[in-house]
């Protein structure tokens, strides 16, 4: 019989099969100070673009100051218990309901973490009998709920992104099958989506609910602080706020926290409530975090300067990557990506060239996630970074584009610099 340790031990799943050459470097980096535009990294200073720090508050001496007081008035372990059983306090309820308030919504539910909130929101809404069509560009978490909702004998269908013909001709399958199984539909689909930048279609989705019943789930994880007049995210930025049936927000982004919230008709919250398993049987967010959080939300609100800045530095690194000659795709949000031709070793020596010779810190994205001979480098501007930051990194681009032009990266030299640094 197998030993599950000798199989895992032996294993190498499409991640780990890098661990040996990546592990310390370009996965699981130490970053180190104060977080901001320019951290240490390996002893170095380095300009940092990997963080989704997007209006700054991270470090912000507000945001410190009443994450510090909130700590030293109730401590990190304030309120013990899950919140059905002891751990609702004013201070969650008032956060909700300023939360229900920005999106329009009866009500809001706050959520511990958000990957397993939003495995557990869509394992709330629907039954086997229920159909789920979402976007196939769709984030690990929503396609783990999904999972869960196949794993019990549902069923899902899956469209190309953002193409509203084929979603179409999906609603057309889920609703024969909803109708033959007595169910609903759900229809899940990001905000901004947070590798390429682009925008869910929103408008096209809202659009096929003249000709189809469904329900409309956005995770709008990035666009949350970042999108819309007053920073309630791609619905308000739309001006689909009604139309949006169930909105989902994180705190680990803009709101440089932990945690996030579902947002809906009141009704819809109480049931999810009473049925989020992630929330029932898991601890309810720190007393700190609540308190920090109340203060992020009204700093957003009340210094709409932090969402003006993001954008002024996410318009002038896009801009100024696009007057260069670079591709940065069809991004509508302040995600940057950069595309380039080329291979995977090429892409692990462009980092190696930027974190080494020229400072400039970022993540790169390779196969499977982007097609074989794509590479992506993807910048996450903030509200703290500078023109001069700006500046230095599209110059630094400027000659890395050079050099992968001339082949450089696929060297013997730049080979064997790999293992010097790893």
């Amino acid at each position: 019989m197998l030993d599950i340790f000798d199989r895992l031990k032996n294993a190498e799943g499409p991640l780990e099969q890098y661990r040996k050459k990546a592990d310390g470097y370009f996965m699981f980096p130490q970053l180190e100070g104060e977080i901001g535009p320019r951290m240490r990294f390996k002893g170095k200073e380095v300009i940092t673009w990997s963080l989704n720090n997007y209006l700054g508050l991270a470090n912000h001496p507000e945001v410190r100051n009443a994450d510090a007081d909130a700590a030293a008035e109730w401590g990190l372990a304030y309120p013990m218990g899950a919140r059905m059983m002891s751990g609702t306090t004013k201070y969650h309820i008032e956060l909700e309901e300023k939360l229900a308030a920005l999106q329009k919504k009866e009500a809001a539910y706050l959520l511990n973490f958000g990957y397993q909130g939003m495995v557990s929101i869509i394992d709330s809404l629907v039954t086997r009998n229920d159909v789920i069509v979402y976007d196939s560009e769709s984030h690990a978490c929503i396609m783990d709920g999904i999972f869960i909702h196949k794993a019990k004998g549902g069923k899902s269908y899956v469209f190309p992104h953002n193409d509203m013909e084929r979603c179409e001709k999906m609603l057309k399958f889920a609703t024969a099958k909803a109708e033959e199984n007595g169910g609903g539909i759900l229809v899940i689909s990001e905000g901004v989506f947070g590798m390429s930048g682009d925008l869910g279609d929103i408008p096209g989705i809202v659009k096929l609910k003249e000709k189809y019943k469904f329900r409309l789930l956005i995770d709008d994880a990035h666009g949350l602080g970042t999108m819309g007049e007053n920073g309630a995210g791609v619905s308000e930025y739309f001006g689909l706020m009604d139309e949006v049936d169930i909105y989902f927000g994180t705190f680990a982004k803009s709101f440089a926290g932990i945690g996030g919230f579902v947002a809906s008709d009141r009704a819809i919250i109480n049931s999810l409530k009473y049925n989020m398993r992630s929330q029932i049987f898991a601890k309810s967010l720190p007393m700190p975090m609540v308190i920090g959080l109340l203060k992020r939300l009204e700093m957003m609100q009340s210094q709409p300067e932090l969402k003006n800045k993001l954008w002024e530095v996410a318009k002038s690194l896009q801009d100024g990557l696009v007057a260069e000659g670079f591709n940065i795709g069809n991004t509508q949000s302040p995600v940057t990506p950069v595309y380039f031709s080329g291979s995977v070793p090429e892409g692990t020596n462009i980092v190696i060239d930027l974190r080494e010779n020229h400072n400039i810190f970022c993540s790169i994205v390779v196969y499977p996630v982007v097609p074989k001979g794509v590479l992506m480098l993807r910048l996450i501007p903030t509200a703290a970074h500078t023109q001069k930051e700006v500046d230095e990194t599209i110059e630094v681009f400027k000659k890395i584009k050079v050099n992968l032009e001339a082949g450089k990266y696929r060297t013997e030299e730049m080979k064997s610099m790999v293992t010097t640094v790893q």
